[in-house]
């Protein structure tokens, strides 16, 4: 997949994932407070960035 790379300052081919992430610091109720996120790495530099679904 081809997405805009800041890092590159162009269109690079990018591997895409979704994965769930913990956003309490607390170990209690910890499995309540994960999101999805989608993350996108750049193939050519390795660039990462991650993206809360919810604000997507």
């Amino acid at each position: 997949m081809a997405e805009s790379c800041e890092n590159c300052g162009k269109e690079t081919p990018h591997a895409v994932s979704v994965e769930l992430k913990t956003e309490s610091d607390k170990d209690e109720n910890a499995e309540f407070s994960r999101e999805p996120y989608r993350v996108a790495k750049c193939r050519v530099c390795g660039e990462k960035t991650s993206t809360r679904m919810n604000n997507a």
